[in-house]
């Protein structure tokens, strides 16, 4: 293992926050295209209609820090059922005159975007003490002298 970065405190405390910055992008770009397409019905009569995405996580090892870092490990299908409205005007009804909609509660989906942009920002504040408190020590070992 490569544990040379380990010394410099800012580069790993940088590596970890952009690992979970760059995790938390992911999941708000795949609950934006769930709202995207919370009404997006199936192209023909009785077709299945958008299926609501998930993101899934996975802790991963950085060997160059020796720690646990986080990524993106898949896309996920929400396996919940689809909303059935009877709408018989509507191109993608069936013959009964029912149409499927997407499985995307908007409600869920805004929880979800505000935890994935609250944990981007904890992140974020994460590179930025790191780098102030390491200024700080600099200026003190700066004084010291």
């Amino acid at each position: 293992m490569n544990y040379a970065s380990a010394a410099d405190p800012l580069a790993m405390v940088s590596r970890l926050a952009g690992a979970g910055m760059e995790a938390q992008s992911f999941r708000l770009k795949t609950v934006s295209q769930n709202i995207a397409n919370a009404r997006s019905t199936g192209g023909t009569p009785g077709a299945d209609p958008y299926q609501r995405k998930t993101t899934v996580f996975a802790a991963e090892l950085d060997r160059d820090i020796g720690a646990l870092s986080v990524r993106v490990k898949r896309t996920g299908l929400d396996d919940s059922p689809f909303i059935v409205e009877h709408d018989p005007g509507n191109p993608a009804a069936n013959a009964d005159g029912d149409v499927k909609l997407p499985n995307v509660n908007l409600l869920i989906e805004m929880a979800d975007m505000r935890e994935a942009n609250l944990s981007y920002e904890a992140n974020l504040q994460m590179m930025k003490r790191a780098r102030s408190m390491i200024a700080m020590t600099i200026d003190l070992l700066r004084s010291g002298s």
